[in-house]
This record gives C-alpha cells, structure tokens and sequence, in this order.
C-alpha cells in the first residue's frame, strides 16, 4: 500500500472526523427558535450530506464502525427530513459498512431500512436485505434459527411479488437448515413443493429430481414405510424420476435397510458418490440413515 496512501488514509481519517464535529453543530443549531423559523432544514441537509462525505472518507481509511455510524446518523436526518428513499439507502450504507466490524450492528441497520422498504411497499428490495441479515446469522453469528427466519421473510415478500423462482430458492435454503436441524416435516413440506412446481418447467426438471431425492431422505430418517410411500408417489407424480440416479440409489438403501444390511448400504452409497460427490449435507442426511441399521451405533460411510 506504500507510505502516501497510509498517510492518505489518515488524512481521510481526521478530516472526517472534523466533518463529523461540524455536522453535529448544525444540527444542534437547527434546533433553536429563530433557526426554526428561518432554514432551520437547510442545516440539517448540510449535516446530512457532511455526515455521509464524512462516511467515505471513514470507508477510505477502513474505519468501518465510524462510517457505519456516519451512515447512521445520515440516515436520522434524511427521516428528519421526509426522505424516506435516502434514509433506507444510508441505512443500508450503514450496515454494509458494520458488517465488516460488528454484525450485529450491520442487522439493526438492515432492519431499519426494511421497515422503510416495507412501509413504502419496497417488498422486492426488502426481500434482498432479509436474505443479507440471513447471511450474517448464517457465517458471523451462527444463528441458525434466525437465519431461516429471515429467509422465510424473504420468502414470503419474492412470492408476494410473484418473484417465484427468487423465493424457491430461499425456502430451498430454509428446508436445508430445517432437516439438519432435525425439523424433517418442514424440509419435506418445501423440497415437494418446490419440486412440484418444479417438474414441469422444462429448464428446471433437471432439478426436481434432486428435492424429490432430498424430500425421500428425509422421510427414510423418519420412518422407512413413509419413504417407501413417498417414493412411489414421486415416481406417480413425475415419471422422470424413475430412471434417475437419486431414485434408484433410494431403491437400493431402502432394500439394505429392510435387509438391516449395512455393508450393501455403504457399497450403494459409495457408487453413487463415485459418479456424482456428495456434499456435506447428503454425507449428513445418509449418515443418520445408517445409523439406525441394527448395530450402526456411529458408523461412517466408508
């Protein structure tokens, strides 16, 4: 980054924080009798616009939790001023800018913008930041719980705005969560919804297969009879899926199952991932499959 932007950025730094210092004069001098009178917005516009210059500056010099704040106060002000638009806007600066500093902070940001979004029937946009407060629930705080709230939200607002392809993929996000979190009922709820609004849309049948795949497993975590039923079901509802992969591999653990034959299972298993990887969340799902063959205490697939 060498010594001239170092110092530049420290620059930026100081500067901003002069700004900030003015920006707070005028307001506080918006407040008095006459000031009311005579222009007392115009010195709240001023501050305004100096506490987002004031903002990017903070941004430039990496400061993230003082150009959150400037956003912040931005925001206060263009709502002081009937500039629902341009506070939603700094709001959303602001918790872009928190996000690398203090997540939590970043989703009160994100909250306030959405409900400005939402008042002004913004549903399409609100939706977009209920999935980056998912984001930050997924990766920084770990809230798994939340995030699929969130996600459910977002979910809601796309299919209010027919956005449905936009909303399938966040309830496909929330059933993924749902069935690690052992809440199998909600994740076969969606993956055959999805899957059935899925199937006949010729570009997307290639991916019907696979919620019906993953809607099947979480009916054999359950109970192997409800899988055996769901799996004819499918194959009633969408004959494609007969001669797939996902189906016949099915066919074979639900025999080794019925078989309590754990070696047939783990062979089975191991050829379907020879030829398409498993990731983390079918290994997952298959593996407690397994575990309730007789003597699987905490068996793996190898």
């Amino acid at each position: 980054m060498g010594n001239a932007a170092a110092m530049d950025s420290s620059g930026k730094e100081r500067e901003a924080v002069q700004l900030m210092a003015e920006a707070e004069k005028r307001v506080k001098g918006s407040h008095s009798f006459l000031r009311g009178l005579f222009g007392g917005n115009t010195r709240v516009e001023e501050a305004c616009e100096m506490y987002t210059r004031a903002a990017n500056m903070f941004k430039i010099a990496k400061n993230w939790s003082a150009a959150g704040n400037a956003f912040c106060q931005a925001a206060k002000l263009h709502m002081q001023l009937q500039s629902k638009h341009d506070s939603a806007t700094s709001f959303v600066d602001a918790g872009n800018a928190y996000k690398k500093a203090d997540p939590q902070e970043a989703i009160n940001c994100l909250n306030a913008a959405i409900d400005i979004y939402t008042d002004m029937g913004r549903f399409t946009i609100a939706a977009k930041h209920h999935i980056t407060i998912a984001e930050i629930y997924e990766a920084e705080l770990v809230d798994i719980e939340k995030a699929i709230a969130h996600y459910e939200q977002a979910a809601d607002y796309y299919k209010g705005e027919e956005s449905n392809s936009s909303a399938n993929k966040c309830l496909l996000k929330v059933a993924a969560y749902a069935a690690q979190l052992e809440q199998y009922q909600k994740a076969i709820e969606i993956y055959e919804q999805v899957g059935t609004n899925t199937m006949d849309n010729p570009l997307l049948k290639y991916s019907a297969k696979e919620y019906f795949f993953k809607a099947a497993l979480c009916h054999f975590i359950v109970d192997e009879l409800n899988a055996k039923l769901a799996l004819e079901k499918y194959e009633e509802m969408f004959p494609a899926f007969t001669d797939s992969r996902e189906c016949k591999l099915l066919k074979k653990l639900l025999e080794a199952h019925e078989e309590q034959n754990s070696e047939a299972y783990t062979e089975a298993v191991k050829e379907f991932d020879s030829i398409s990887r498993l990731d983390q969340w079918l290994t997952t799902m298959l593996l407690r499959i397994k575990k309730s063959i007789q003597g699987e205490g905490d068996g793996d697939l190898k």
